[in-house]
């Protein structure tokens, strides 16, 4: 990678030395590039391309901003220090580099994942910490100063965050044979208290709603690495059914990047059937999630007939329910009952 952000920079010098202005060809994100691949099931971009020319005194600045992303980016790596995107934001102002706001610098940091084909996780640029882990599963790190240090994913009651260096560090041996991705810290808690870990032999992971690009990356490695099968409860509405597609095939956002998605994942729940098979509290759905439904129905990621079996479902009843609805009928019931009918459902 460091290689990659040396041959940008040797480009633009090249064409300065040479009296010429310096310029990029960045694929294009644009709505009308951006397409479906049935074969890999996710997102990917056409091949249109942007022109930034530094002839084009509207392009100054966001060629001016893109070089000082990959030459931060190059000295985080040549250095194995890492960022957060707010701090990519902050450390711009001391090279007097300027962003109207984080939002602007995050978008030229994707600019840059897409000129040299890799994520910013690669370019050690991470979001903040929100996703956790827990379960026998024993990872020995890599980053320096910690090379060879093994670490049991069950060492920790609340579990342990998902960071840069547990997304990079290697897999040395589980007794798990599957995965359960939870949407909620509660329902996560719960599952760890109740040793679901132990019980199903799973490694629990809690996304804390939308799972961050890190947590995509990681599951994706359990899936590949170790054949784990992967299995996502999320709530019972349609902002649900999201966060397990984007784990399954990706977003729009991200069709610049390949290796986030877990195409075999299964979404297990709470599916729109199980309110009206468990009888579960509900609540009636808003305008803006009917709205989300029909949006999903077109969405051709959502085209397996599970999917659009749940989304005819909830727009029939016009009800919506969470993870935590299962507790009227007492803590455990969401482990004793509904977590093993599930499993043995999906086969």
């Amino acid at each position: 990678m460091v290689s990659r952000l040396k041959d940008l920079g040797s480009q633009v010098y090249g064409d300065l030395a040479s009296g010429k202005y310096p310029y990029v060809e960045i694929p294009s994100r644009s709505v009308s590039n951006i397409q479906y691949d049935k074969k890999l099931k996710q997102y990917v971009l056409g091949p249109e391309r942007v022109k930034r020319n530094a002839k084009n005194t509207k392009h100054l600045r966001p060629f001016s901003q893109l070089l000082w992303i990959a030459f931060f980016s190059k000295h985080l790596m040549m250095e194995n220090k890492t960022s957060t995107l707010r701090d990519i934001y902050y450390s711009a102002q001391a090279y007097h580099v300027d962003f109207e706001d984080q939002a602007e610098s995050d978008e030229i940091i994707t600019e840059l994942e897409s000129l040299v084909g890799s994520a910013r996780e690669d370019l050690n640029i991470y979001p903040e910490e929100r996703s956790a882990i827990f379960g026998n599963l024993t990872i020995e790190y890599n980053v320096p100063g910690y090379e060879g240090r093994k670490l049991d994913l069950t060492s920790h009651p609340d579990g342990v965050m998902i960071g840069p260096a547990l997304t990079t560090s290697s897999f040395v041996k589980t007794t798990a044979e599957r995965v359960i991705v939870i949407e909620k810290g509660a329902l996560f808690t719960r599952f760890i208290e109740e040793k679901v870990h132990e019980k199903y032999k799973a490694v629990l992971i809690d996304t804390a709603g939308q799972a961050p690009r890190s947590t995509r990356y990681l599951i994706r490695r359990l899936r590949k690495e170790l054949g784990l099968p992967i299995y996502i409860f999320t709530d019972a509405d349609p902002w649900g059914m999201h966060i397990a597609m984007v784990i399954i095939s990706g977003s729009a956002n991200a069709a610049h990047i390949t290796d986030l998605t877990t195409p075999d994942a299964t979404w297990a729940g709470v599916w729109a059937t199980d309110i009206k098979k468990y009888k579960l509290p509900s609540d009636p759905l808003t305008e803006v999630d009917i709205k989300r439904l029909y949006e999903l129905r077109d969405d051709p990621r959502y085209t397996e007939q599970i999917w659009k079996d749940q989304i005819d479902e909830f727009l029939k009843s016009r009800r919506k329910s969470e993870q935590e609805a299962f507790a009227r009928y007492g803590l455990t019931y969401i482990v004793d009952k509904y977590l093993p009918d599930k499993l043995r459902e999906l086969g």
